[in-house]
């Protein structure tokens, strides 16, 4: 097992987000990841568990044990007990070592009050015989300091361990080529004395807090709460000058500070939000509540997300008071942690940290493991892909993401002017690149197609006009005569009006006679296929088999080893009736189809999930005790299962995938969010390019 002690130089440079994208790294590879903080350093404000600690576990679902408390250890070294310090920090390794690849600890941050932080950190990572990698931050220090705290804290390092190599992270950084200007002015630097892995810029919308931990740090009354938890405050506008001169600045993600007497303020950013402009928030100073009837007149804001607060400093005294805040993640902050860590980890060298890590003991599929090689298949197959519904918010959002990180070429079917709308309400900025078409101006040219493709069902031209009004019907004879290569629907449409016209217009690919669907689920240490959880209602034996077969083989696509268990409420022989008996036909046929799958039934959820059940009541199924692939007898319970599971574990699902269709569509649920959006269109590229493969 390899371990990585993370030590930082300095205060404040972000050394937990270093921590997380490691973790990134080594879990997109199929390593069993392992975290540790030895002693804790809590905020004064902090009242809950360690703040590492726990910001790890809310983002990957690792638990490690409670560090030693900072004042105990500060108090052991004081009396001169360090090496008690070390065999405790020790036991607590191998406590959260236990079997795992390989291990990240973190270290003590180096404070005014903890001087000895570097030294104590070098004994550690010394006694684990670990690979230090050190994180470092230009903040205001000019090349030369910055030079003279790394220098320090290797000449520390070398002195405990001798002379193994260091690694080296740069981490808010926002000079350019700051890590080229410090190897020329540092032979130090130089590979194999000390080895520069990762350069990370400094980003200010990922540095963006909610607007709650503002308001919590401030200790602020929450007049109306809003969206307080999913609004981000990227720029802040003290509004002291007339309301002439202010009002150009009511932009997205901006928290206005005003006192609680500006009702020409308060009335303007109401209308703001009524129209559309997401404010991070509306907070009031000198403790001067608005009079209730002004208040009265903002409803509409507030019931479209507007947070307003309350706090009793001056408004110049606020905006001072949020400058010098700690707006480091909150632990339950889980968007901006994994914003934060997919960043970092796309800066860091992987390939360096994974040849330091080697082999895996059993390689697995994490869910950022199966995210990243999504993203990456996706962006390798570059893929057209036709979003029907160009209108929509969430929509425009993912597109936009899917442009800038190369997922896909989407395109929008809606009126440009409606796109740019949105886009201006919403703070989104539109690349010049990204494509957006009218509908009005190509839906003629699918009228004879269509009507050819639906001629035995009478379809004649303005029946076929008609028809094609629907957004989602011509993107999908757009994919029929292949001038997209997928479609993505669903996020206002029902699954009904998703799904049909592709029966009608795309039919099913040959050697499949119905259309099914599969849920990847991303449980927090493996990914699982669930279907069919969105389409079919009640299944017979073969439409089972099939739905088996078809899931399987997403499965493998996506890098899965399928096991597929057929589920039931009983185990083998165990029980009778005649859900059971179908589960029974519906495994033998498809072990008929396809002798060569891993496929095994009826078994019970537990049966097939836990290894020890499995052994119980399957003993010598291929499948029982770890199966992947979960193929449910209806919809009813498929449906309910995947919904608790997704609740109960606080997994992400991704999916509704669809499968046994000539080209691929998706359907969304009508409450996902931009980021399952951008993975079913990820989705959707890497169907179509394994549709061309066959």
């Amino acid at each position: 097992m390899q371990i990585f002690f993370v030590a930082s130089t300095s205060y404040r440079v972000g050394l937990t987000s270093v921590c997380m994208g490691l973790v990134r790294v080594f879990e997109r590879a199929g390593l069993r990841v392992g975290f540790c903080k030895l002693v804790e350093q809590n905020h004064p404000s902090d009242k809950g568990p360690e703040r590492s600690t726990e910001l790890i576990e809310n983002t990957f679902g690792i638990q490690s044990p409670t560090p030693i408390a900072f004042s105990v250890a500060q108090k052991m070294l004081a009396e001169g007990r360090g090496d008690e310090v070390l065999e405790e920090g020790i036991r607590l390794f191998h406590q959260a070592a236990k079997d795992k690849d390989v291990m990240v600890v973190e270290g003590i941050v180096p404070t005014r009050e903890v001087s000895y932080a570097a030294r104590v950190n070098a004994e550690m990572a010394n006694s684990l015989g670990a690979q230090v990698i050190m994180v470092a931050s230009p903040n205001a220090l000019e090349d030369e300091e910055l030079l003279d705290r790394i220098d320090i804290h290797a000449r520390v390092f070398n002195s405990v361990q001798g002379d193994r190599p260091l690694a080296l992270v740069l981490n808010k950084v926002k000079k350019p080529r700051l890590l080229e200007n410090l190897k020329e002015k540092a032979s130090s630097l130089a590979p194999g004395q000390i080895k520069a892995i990762g350069s990370i810029a400094w980003n200010d919308e990922l540095n963006a807090p909610r607007t709650y931990d503002i308001a919590k740090k401030l200790g602020a009354k929450i007049l109306h709460e809003g969206k307080i938890k999913e609004r981000r405050v990227e720029k802040i506008v003290l509004c002291a000058r007339a309301l002439v001169n202010t009002v150009e600045l009511f932009q997205p993600h901006t928290l206005l500070i005003a006192p609680g007497d500006r009702e020409d303020v308060i009335v303007a950013a109401c209308l703001a939000a009524s129209n559309g402009v997401p404010l991070a928030g509306l907070l009031l100073c000198v403790d001067y509540e608005p009079d209730p009837r002004i208040l009265a007149l903002c409803n509409n804001a507030i019931e479209k997300g507007l947070p307003v607060m309350l706090v009793s400093t001056g408004s110049y005294e606020t905006a001072t008071n949020i400058d010098n805040l700690d707006l480091d993640i909150a632990p339950d902050d889980v968007e901006r942690a994994e914003r934060v860590t997919e960043f970092v980890a796309n800066n860091l060298d992987s390939e360096w940290l994974l040849e330091r890590a080697g082999e895996p003991m059993k390689r697995r599929m994490s869910p950022s493991a199966f995210r990243y090689s999504m993203v990456l298949r996706a962006q390798e197959a570059n893929k057209r892909i036709v979003l029907p519904e160009g209108h929509e918010p969430r929509t425009i959002q993912a597109a936009v993401e899917c442009h800038e990180k190369g997922i896909a070429r989407c395109v929008l079917l809606a009126k440009p002017e409606e796109v740019a709308a949105v886009a201006e309400n919403k703070g989104i900025v539109l690349p010049a690149e990204l494509e957006i078409i009218d509908p009005d101006t190509i839906r003629e040219k699918y009228v004879a197609p269509m009507v050819e493709l639906r001629k035995h069902r009478g379809l004649n031209e303005p029946m076929a006009l008609a028809q094609l009004e629907d957004n989602v019907v011509l993107g999908t004879m757009m994919l029929a005569l292949g001038h997209v290569d997928g479609l993505v629907s669903g996020a206002i449409n029902t699954t009904a009006n998703t799904i049909r016209p592709a029966l009608q217009l795309i039919k099913t690919a040959p050697g499949y006679n119905l259309v099914s669907s599969v849920f990847f689920m991303l449980l927090p240490d493996q990914v699982l296929v669930y279907g069919d959880c969105a389409v079919n209602p009640d299944p017979t034996a073969p439409e089972l088999a099939e739905i088996a077969i078809q899931s399987a083989e997403s499965a493998e696509a996506f890098g899965i080893e399928a096991r597929v268990a057929m589920l039931s409420y009983s185990t083998g022989s165990s029980g009778s009736g005649s859900d059971v008996e179908k589960v029974i036909e519906a495994t033998k046929i498809a072990q008929e189809k396809r002798p060569d799958l891993l496929l095994d039934g009826p078994l019970q959820y537990d049966a097939a999930a836990i290894e020890s059940v499995g052994q119980q009541k399957a003993p010598g199924s291929p499948v029982a005790g770890r199966a992947t692939v979960y193929v449910f007898p209806d919809l009813n319970t498929g449906n309910t299962t995947y919904k608790a599971v997704q609740r109960s574990t606080k997994s992400i699902s991704v999916g509704p995938m669809l499968q046994g269709l000539r080209k691929p569509v998706n359907d969304l649920s009508r409450g996902a969010l931009v980021k399952d959006i951008v993975y079913t269109i990820a989705l959707t590229a890497i169907q179509a390019a394994k549709s061309e493969e066959a």
